[in-house]
C-alpha cells in the first residue's frame, strides 16, 4: 500500500477530516451509550452542571402516590353532626402513613375545650382509643388501617337524668351527651394477603355547643363499649 505524502497540503487535510470525523463518531457513541445507561436529561440539575446522585427503590418498596395527611374534625355547631365528625377521625387511621398515635391525638385534642379544664382527661380517653405505641408498631408491619361507619346516633335517656341532677352552674349552656353505635373495621396484609375484620362499637362523645360557643366543641369520651343509655 502506498504510503500517502504527508508534505502534500491536499493530503494533510484529508487525513485531518478523517481523524475528525473519526473522533466525533466516537464521541456521538459515547454519548449514545450514556444516554442508554442514565436515561433522560433530570430537571432538577444542579446549576454547576453536575447531575443528582441517583437513587435506587427495591421492587419490593411501596412508591407513595401522595403525600400522607392527617384527617381533620370538620367544625360544626349541631351537635349530632359535629359528634359524627369527631367519631369517624377519632376511628380513621393508618399505621403505614408515617404518623405515630400521638399525632392522631392531637386532631382530636384540637377541637377539645378552649377553656383547657378537660384536656387533660381527654386526651387519656383518646389514648384509649387508640392503639399504643408498641401496638402500633406491630399493626405497622401488617400495613393495618382503620375507619368507622356509624349506624345510629342517639341523645341517651340516661343524660337527661344527669343534667336534672347537675348542680347550678356544674354543666355549661349547650353541653350534650351523643351515644354512637357503628362498626369498626381494619384492613391489613397477612403474607402479602388482605384481610379484614369488623367490630361493632357503642361509647358516648360529650361535647359543649351554643350558646356558650358559636361552634362545638369535645368534652370527653365515655369507655369504648360502655355507653350511656
Amino acid at each position: 500500500m502506498k504510503t500517502p505524502d504527508l508534505s502534500d497540503p491536499r493530503t494533510r487535510r484529508r487525513l485531518i477530516a478523517a481523524l475528525t470525523a473519526a473522533v466525533v463518531v466516537l464521541v456521538l457513541a459515547a454519548v449514545g451509550v450514556y444516554g442508554l445507561l442514565v436515561g433522560p436529561p433530570s430537571p432538577d440539575r444542579d446549576d454547576d452542571g453536575g447531575r443528582p446522585e441517583p437513587s435506587v427503590t427495591a421492587p419490593s418498596d411501596p412508591v407513595p402516590t401522595a403525600t400522607p395527611r392527617l384527617p381533620v374534625v370538620r367544625a360544626s355547631d349541631d351537635p349530632q353532626a359535629f359528634v359524627r365528625n369527631v367519631a369517624t377521625v377519632l376511628f380513621e387511621w393508618d399505621t403505614a402513613s408515617g404518623f405515630m398515635p400521638l399525632d392522631y391525638t392531637s386532631v382530636v385534642l384540637d377541637v377539645g375545650d378552649p377553656t383547657g379544664t378537660e384536656q387533660a382527661g381527654l386526651a387519656s380517653d383518646i389514648a384509649a382509643y387508640l392503639p399504643s405505641r408498641d401496638a402500633w408498631l406491630e399493626l405497622r408491619q401488617y400495613a393495618t388501617t382503620q375507619h368507622l361507619t356509624i349506624d345510629n346516633t342517639f341523645v341517651p335517656d340516661a343524660w337527661a337524668t344527669a343534667v336534672e341532677q347537675a348542680q347550678p352552674g356544674q354543666l355549661a349552656e349547650g353541653t350534650v351527651a351523643v351515644t354512637i353505635e357503628g362498626t369498626r373495621h381494619r384492613a391489613g396484609l397477612w403474607n402479602d394477603e388482605p384481610v379484614t375484620s369488623e367490630h361493632s362499637v357503642a361509647f358516648t362523645i360529650f361535647v359543649v355547643c351554643g350558646p356558650t360557643y358559636e361552634t362545638c366543641h369535645l368534652l370527653r369520651l365515655s369507655q369504648l363499649d360502655n355507653p350511656l343509655q
